[in-house]
């Protein structure tokens, strides 16, 4: 790669899928309607809950919250995508990609923390029942939810100011969006310091959170083992069954991605593991809290005839 002079420079190259732009048709209406259907999903979701007098529960406040990140980081993610897959090679100022890399972490970051606020809130109702609702009580859940926020704010900052503050020798990014790794291959020099910090913050953001969720779920199964009544057992594993799901897929794709050594490193490996977390786990987390949840659903078949009698 020629050494660039990156001051000089007012933008950044996001190659996107160039590799298969002989595809570019089929995947930009592919990706349009995952986006178009994962909004709506999450949306109906959020308004299902707020206008159901029944759900308003710290569970389900923790769900819309998670409806809302995961609105807010697809369309973070997603808009390049459909440029890319229009246009070709996507041009981003730097101002333009430290902003989209901050909200990218922001978000994701977010989110990890709010899954492990959700694990929390299964472990009080089923390991605590009777304190349920003095524990998580509005001003609990609320600053559980401003914490998540905190974190993904801080963590967000430190990077996106580290990075942009480093050289670099290029100015051709690897990638659809403004990705850390792919963007740590632009510096130069020693990267090193770079990636400690991206390894620290994979151990802060992705180990730690799910070292939390594997605790609680310890003491949840424990607790459920324990119960005397088979269907007491049956509901109780069907209230966190949902979240275990949403758990595996987020964390599983997140840990892929920044917690593998650099020499493991794949531009195209990298991008089907970004799509999946950005792109896929949106779309699927409405889908697994909406079938899986009974209450859901009922309130959803009330919304419904609600509707309809309108009509």
């Amino acid at each position: 790669m020629i050494a660039v002079n990156l001051s000089a420079v007012s933008e950044f190259r996001l190659l996107g899928f160039s590799e298969v732009s002989h595809l570019h048709p089929l995947p930009f209406v592919v990706f349009f309607s995952l986006y178009i259907l994962t909004l709506m999903a999450n949306i109906v979701i959020a308004l299902i809950i707020n206008g159901d007098n029944t759900l308003h529960t710290p569970m389900y406040f923790f769900l819309t919250q998670l409806s809302c990140l995961d609105v807010c980081y697809l369309s973070v993610i997603v808009p390049n995508i459909l440029e890319d897959l229009v246009v070709g090679t996507v041009g981003i100022s730097k101002a333009g990609c430290a902003l989209q890399m901050f909200f990218s972490l922001f978000f994701g970051v977010a989110e990890c923390f709010l899954l492990a606020a959700m694990s929390f809130d299964r472990y009080v109702a089923i390991c605590y029942p009777l304190h349920y609702n003095i524990t998580m009580n509005n001003r609990v859940c609320r600053s559980l939810v401003a914490g998540t926020y905190i974190c993904g704010s801080v963590v967000g900052l430190v990077h996106t100011i580290t990075t942009f503050s480093l050289p670099f020798c290029g100015v051709v990014i690897n990638h659809f969006f403004c990705e850390i790794q792919p963007l740590l291959e632009l510096l130069c020099g020693n990267t090193a310091p770079g990636e400690i910090q991206v390894i620290v913050m994979a151990i802060f953001v992705i180990v730690g959170p799910f070292l939390l969720i594997i605790y609680s779920y310890i003491r949840i199964i424990a607790t459920i083992l324990r119960m005397s009544s088979a269907e007491s057992q049956q509901k109780a594993f069907s209230t966190c069954s949902s979240h275990l799901l949403v758990v595996t897929l987020f964390y599983g794709t997140a840990s892929s991605m920044y917690l593998r050594p650099k020499s493991s490193y794949s531009a195209s490996v990298d991008k089907l593991l970004s799509l999946s977390y950005t792109v896929v786990t949106p779309l699927l987390n409405p889908l697994i809290y909406s079938l899986r949840n009974e209450e859901v659903k009922r309130a959803f078949r009330k919304r419904w005839m609600k509707i309809n009698s309108i009509w």
